[in-house]
């Protein structure tokens, strides 16, 4: 059956959002709304909708106020660039996400943005948490996280990562490829446990994103094929190993998608393949995990679906597709990484230069960049930014926001609306900036990584310090300080 022929898939919900299931990023209770009224009024124009976090305000200087803190103090205090994070807003989203999905596992996406404070608020909030590679698994290690509300993903785990994911019980592995199979199944045996294991299925769907973080489709690297019939023979061999238990499926299409038809197709193709499971081996899985990928707000022409739509849909399709295969509706999983962290976050820089080229285009350079928001770069990536630190002149010139690096196409945002007033030692911020920023930063040109600062009810604390010039030269072994290396003259 076609997408087309599926009346669920993509349908717009009946109805409104479940009551008591707030829109994500709606504000807790007694939190300031963004571009919300301020005493006295404000001389700056309102912030946009959906794109700052939860508790973000302008006061009537025009200073944005994030967590009830001022960012001028912010950046007085810890300096710039800083990944300034709402922690209320955060809090909220992984409840809304619970809520909207109460009857299944929200696994948090630990590769949008990770460290020990954050999955110390999803275990607190009671999501589940997804993990990538040994080093996310070792944060979550070290602030005890419960591991049998852990999931383990990655296209090439190896058997040290396995073997540590085995040993701390870890409640789900993904498995990705054939040998991965044969490698987790003697890593199990070795340790005398039956590990429980998810196939990692590729459904043939496009999801309409950017190539980079398609995931859907036949020809990319993640999981098995299922039009090439390698997903049936993996789950063969997954129930060939007895040290394996094989208790479901997964799907993930991309990233940063902004409706649901391809969720609703992956949905139908995957309970096929539910029901041939059934068929072939007499054996209904119980799991059914969909993966993640919802789109956020970047600017204002972006559109994110409310989770509770999300929900509604989707459980929708997953029933009214089992109910026509005769399977009893597995425990649905789905993966919020970007959709949690990603507008909670506004990235803190201090321009540095305001470079006109009469007739081309004016450039303002910031201390941070490509080491601190490599998506720009890499995907092309789109982006705002505004003045924070003071109103600014109502007259606004677009501009190009660009980075410290020696790179031409260091770029933070293209054709920015700032006030033509702005100057160096100004703030400027870049909302929806906590998913694959400090997750991907790098030492380009040995600058260090910024902070993560949580800021809540008028207090703020680091959760990440900024590294130093000491941490880059840590791993820097120089021949002179070996014992009998010869010292150059």
């Amino acid at each position: 059956m076609s997408e087309t022929d599926n009346p669920a898939v993509g349908a717009p919900a009946a109805g409104a959002p479940a009551a008591g299931a707030p829109a994500v990023g709606a504000p807790t209770a007694g939190a300031l709304t963004v571009g919300g009224p301020t005493p006295g009024g404000s001389s700056a124009a309102a912030l946009e909708e959906n794109l700052w976090p939860a508790t973000a305000r302008l006061d009537r200087d025009g200073v944005l106020r994030v967590g009830g803190v001022r960012v001028d103090e912010l950046a007085a205090e810890f300096g710039t660039p800083a990944f300034v994070l709402d922690e209320a807003d955060f809090r909220a989203r992984c409840a809304a996400w619970r809520r909207a999905f109460s009857d299944c596992d929200v696994y948090y996406a630990g590769k949008a943005f990770l460290c020990r404070a954050v999955a110390r608020w999803v275990d607190e909030e009671g999501l589940n948490l997804d993990v990538c590679t040994g080093g996310e698994l070792a944060v979550a290690r070290s602030v005890g996280f419960p591991a049998g509300r852990l999931l383990f993903h990655g296209n090439n785990k190896s058997v040290a990562e396995l073997r540590a994911a085995v040993a701390y019980g870890v409640g789900r592995i993904v498995v990705d490829s054939f040998a991965e199979i044969d490698r987790l199944a003697a890593v199990a045996a070795e340790a005398g446990v039956r590990q429980r294991v998810l196939v990692r299925v590729t459904p043939g769907v496009e999801a309409h994103t950017h190539s980079y973080v398609s995931t859907g489709q036949e020809d990319q690297k993640f999981g098995f094929s299922l039009a090439g019939g390698a997903a049936a023979e993996a789950v063969e061999r997954v129930l060939a190993a007895g040290s394996l238990e094989l208790v479901g499926l997964h799907a993930h299409i991309g990233s940063q998608i902004f409706d649901t038809a391809g969720f609703g197709l992956a949905a139908h193709r995957m309970v096929g393949l539910l029901a041939r499971v059934r068929d072939t081996h007499d054996l209904e899985l119980p799991e059914l995990d969909l993966g993640g990928g919802l789109g956020i707000a970047y600017t204002s022409e972006d559109a994110p679906l409310e989770v509770a739509d999300v929900a509604e849909r989707l459980t929708a399709v997953v029933g009214k597709e089992c109910a026509a295969a005769g399977l009893a509706v597995p425990r649905l999983g789905v993966e919020p990484g970007r959709a949690v962290v990603g507008p909670t976050t506004v990235t803190l820089y201090e321009v540095g230069t305001v470079k006109e080229l009469p007739g081309l285009r004016t450039f303002v350079s910031v201390d941070g960049g490509m080491s601190d928001n490599i998506r720009t770069a890499l995907y092309d990536a789109r982006y705002t930014a505004r003045l924070v630190s003071r109103a600014g002149s109502a007259a606004a010139h677009v501009v190009t926001l660009v980075g410290r690096h020696c790179e031409s196409g260091d770029v933070v945002a293209h054709d920015v609306p700032l006030p033509d007033d702005v100057r160096p030692g100004d703030l400027v911020a870049v909302p929806a900036s906590g998913a694959y920023h400090r997750s991907m930063a790098s030492n380009y040109n040995h600058v260090t990584r910024p902070p993560v600062v949580a800021v809540r009810d008028g207090a703020a604390r680091l959760i990440v310090r900024r590294e130093t010039e000491e941490d880059l030269l840590r791993l820097d072994i120089d021949p002179a300080d070996q014992a009998g290396a010869a010292v150059a003259p």
